[in-house]
């Protein structure tokens, strides 16, 4: 592999113009294409094989005068000063209010709270439930702005007005997330390279990847149904991979230039070895990420093969673009102290010892020379990190999460206030019977038997009479324990017909059934793959099972972190998710799992590969840790440092879900590098010694060689 991506990085040195025309040429037509086909819309979120699906699409099938699919707002209003809604001046704004929004754009019902026993029992609080005639995603800014309107006269006229559901539901204006990333990734290149030409080309390397990889899932939502959340990822990891990737070639071709090397022949080296670990470490991402689609929630899916085709492209990119700017740039991008006339290239021989002790030399020395009280209080540490992870509680997205201060925030609370936690969470529960009307008076009289539940809705007939729907009212609120255990009771009741419950609690429930029974297989392909992958880039069994280790140790932390900030509320004031704390976003933990996973291994590899590189030049297993460890903490923790930069941008988010997960990948990637990378691993390698590089013979046997290090590289050198 290295002698191939030797050549290719050649290759593209000598014809940069057109390497460069290739991949502008591609980025034109991506922006062609997405200006012209684009057709993202809103996440759709559907769980194919589920109860609360089947009965979703029962109802969609048999209930057309519902408009299932149909968006929906619900009005909340509040008298004030004690009054009651009662009251005819209140009466009066309520009804003149309720008339106006029917007569709204894309309105097709307005519920009287009057007429449709929609106040609460103290007379203060009551709502109107409002019916769309198109799905959310069709609902306009000047529909909602309307609404808006709508709703004023009252609040002039005294009352508390607020509005929910997910026809309010506006896509915020877009956050500065990726400028501060790239802004941070910029200021960690100038200072690792000391020069902002060398700075400059990860930078542009990742807007021209990120930018094709973005534009390509544009132009794709011409052709199917794209959700608009699914370049989310792709931008987010295609952004920092795309900088790391860059990072360690660019990194690797001054290091080939400061021994001497010709620029053409730097390029090769650097293209032939830390690109060959570029590809193994895209690869392992590649794999984690398109094996999302095993869970079988579309969603995922979409997201998971953006992102990875992402990835590709940054490894193209890195592989080929990167080159081609390294020619351009030409004497600019060499170091300062590197030697201003290249020498031939000669074959290299074993690493020497750094002769300046560097932080990295000397924070390696401290760990070689204590391993095991290091090992102890980095596993101590994130052991602690993780008791939190016990308590772990799944969920769904809803208004009770959203930022305080906002509307919708507002008519969730007052609705809490006014009708029971339970009313924001109501189970639907659907009858398929030939005498819908007996079956769902029978299944109606059982449910109200049970515990939890605060009231049962009277049920209604399809045209058909064959298919019956009922609201049940839980006593609890949406995330309460008391409230999944209803949903399984309701399920567990003795059936003659069918009987089926959906909801948002409900969906909780099948999400979280769904995703636990995907986990392992998802986990076996996913650490398999990759563990084979590493274990022919090594030649070791030992070091991708320690990988694998230290992966288990970071996403338990991670999860402990989690649950701390975003469940319990620790420090969320500081994380900016004062009052908006609750159950963690179902689908994250597989998620991050997925991503964490690849990331975690890009770092072993980008480490690892050095170490065993010294090794093959003849340095001891301890002298090899130490000089592959001096010569890439650097670059590992420069690009560690800009993952985190660009992940934590995503707490600036709108979107909990993209909160959550921009949160969770920093804390994973801090945790993964710094402490298992670059603290755990060197400290096990020290105590392994020989041992790390074990492979059984037979196994070595059957193993195809794979040059990640170069090897073929230095014979040809020293042949010639």
């Amino acid at each position: 592999m290295a002698t191939s991506l030797y050549r290719l990085g050649r290759f593209a040195f000598r014809r940069p113009r057109l390497v460069v025309l290739v991949w502008l040429g591609l980025l034109a037509a991506g922006i062609v294409g997405t200006a012209t086909l684009s057709s993202l819309t809103p996440a759709a979120f559907s769980i194919p094989g589920t109860e609360s699906q089947r009965a979703g699409d029962l109802l969609h099938e048999r209930f057309s005068q519902l408009a299932a699919n149909s968006a929906t707002a619900r009005i909340v209003f509040q008298a004030r000063d004690g009054g009651k809604l009662s009251d005819p001046a209140s009466r009066s704004l309520v009804s003149a209010t309720v008339q106006r929004l029917s007569t709204a754009p894309q309105v097709s019902t307005a519920s009287n709270p009057f007429a449709a026993h929609g106040i609460s029992a103290d007379g203060t609080i009551a709502y109107s439930q409002v019916g769309f005639k198109v799905p959310a995603k069709e609902v306009t800014p000047q529909v909602r702005g309307a609404i808006k309107t709508a709703i004023e006269p009252a609040r002039a006229g005294g009352l508390t007005v607020e509005y929910g559901g997910d026809a309010m539901t506006e896509t915020e204006a877009p956050h500065l997330t990726e400028v501060i990333g790239f802004a941070v990734a910029a200021v960690v290149l100038v200072l690792t390279f000391g020069s902002v030409v060398a700075a400059g080309l990860p930078l542009l390397s990742a807007i021209i990847g990120v930018g094709i990889g973005v534009t390509a899932i544009g132009t794709a939502s011409g052709f199917f149904d794209v959700a608009s959340t699914t370049s989310v990822l792709a931008l987010m990891l295609g952004l920092a991979v795309s900088i790391d990737y860059a990072l360690f070639i660019v990194s690797r071709y001054r290091q080939e230039l400061y021994d001497g090397l010709e620029p053409e022949e730097a390029v090769g080296r650097a293209t032939g070895t830390a690109g060959s670990a570029v590809v193994f470490a895209g690869l392992t991402v590649v794999i984690a990420l398109a094996a999302l689609s095993m869970v079988g929630i579309p969603f995922l899916t979409q997201m998971g093969l953006a992102a990875a085709f992402t990835v590709v492209v940054a490894v193209a990119i890195a592989l080929t673009f990167l080159p081609a700017m390294l020619a351009i740039a030409g004497p600019r991008i060499r170091p300062a102290s590197a030697p201003a006339a290249p020498a031939a290239p000669a074959a290299p021989a074993a690493p020497a010892a750094p002769a300046a002790r560097t932080i990295g030399r000397r924070w390696v020395d401290f760990v070689t020379r204590r391993p095991i009280a290091v090992l102890l209080a980095a596993c101590i540490g994130l052991g602690a990190l993780a008791i939190p992870a016990l308590d772990l509680q799944l969920g769904l997205t809803n208004d009770s999460t959203a930022k305080p201060g906002t509307s919708q925030r507002a008519a969730y609370d007052l609705l809490t206030a006014g009708f029971g936690p339970g009313f924001n969470g109501p189970l639907l529960v659907v009858v398929d019977a030939a005498d819908a009307k007996a079956a769902a008076d029978g299944t109606a009289s059982a449910i109200r038997g049970l515990p939890q539940v605060k009231a049962v809705g009277t049920p209604v007939l399809n045209p058909a009479g064959d298919t019956a729907l009922m609201t049940v009212i839980p006593a609890a609120g949406p995330s309460a324990p008391e409230t999944r255990e209803l949903v399984r009771s309701i399920r567990d009741l003795p059936q003659t017909v069918g009987v089926s419950v959906t909801g948002a609690t409900a969906v909780t429930l099948d999400v979280s059934a769904k995703l636990g029974s995907a986990l392992t297989p998802y986990l076996l392909l996913v650490v398999g793959l990759a563990f084979l992958l590493l274990m022919l880039v090594f030649r070791s069994v030992v070091i991708p099972l320690k990988a694998t280790l230290g992966f288990l140790l970071t996403i338990a932390a991670t999860f402990g972190t989690l649950v701390a900030i975003f469940q319990w509320g620790w420090l969320a004031g500081l994380f900016g998710v004062e009052g908006q704390t609750g159950p963690i976003l179902s689908m994250l933990p597989i998620f991050l799992i997925g991503v964490v996973f690849g990331l975690a291994m890009d770092y072993q590899i980008f480490l690892v590969t050095r170490m065993r590189e010294a090794r093959g030049l003849g340095a001891t297993p301890l002298g090899a840790v130490v000089q592959g460890f001096s010569q890439s903490a650097r670059v590992v923790t420069a690009a560690a440092v800009i993952m985190i930069a660009v992940f934590s941008g995503f707490l600036l988010s709108g979107e909990m879900m993209f909160r959550e997960l921009g949160f969770g990948l920093a804390v994973a990637v801090a945790i993964d590098a710094f402490v298992v990378r670059l603290t755990i691993v060197p400290a096990v390698m020290a105590l392994l010694g020989r041992s790390a590089w074990w492979l059984p013979r037979r196994l070595d046997r059957v193993l195809p060689a794979i040059d990640v290090e170069g090897g073929q590289l230095q014979d040809q050198a020293g042949a010639n």
